[in-house]
């Protein structure tokens, strides 16, 4: 399994490079922002957790969102990997990403940090 994780700021072009690398890779694409959306819709357990949190006005845990990321790469076994899209974005994250992965046997094998200067974006 091959794991990517993508940074770059708002109009770096992440989501083209997104794209070209899930075609390029056969990936599956693992958006924070799509879990959250696709697990309140489902209304999961954990969905429900993470919407009563959201209509507080507060974060969601980190629990709730690896949780989230668990549970989205068992959904998926035949991927070749995943490329993952606006998390981590903190060291406790990344420390919390490594032991999820760690537990499912694998781990992420590049980072592509997408450096565009102020003026372009």
């Amino acid at each position: 399994m091959f794991n990517i994780i993508l940074f770059g700021p708002p109009g770096s072009g992440k989501g083209t490079q997104s794209e070209k690398l899930i075609a390029a890779y056969g990936l599956k694409h693992l958006s924070t922002g799509d879990l959250l959306r696709s697990e309140i819709a489902a209304q999961t357990p954990l969905g429900l957790e993470a919407k009563s949190i959201m209509d507080k006005g507060q974060l969601v845990p980190d629990e709730v969102v690896v949780g989230m990321i668990s549970s989205a790469l068992d959904q998926n076994p035949q991927a070749k990997g995943f490329l993952f899209d606006g998390f981590p974005r903190t060291e406790a994250q990344s420390i919390a990403l490594d032991k999820l992965l760690k537990l499912k046997n694998t781990e992420i094998g590049v980072v592509l940090a997408l450096d565009v200067s102020e003026e372009e974006l």
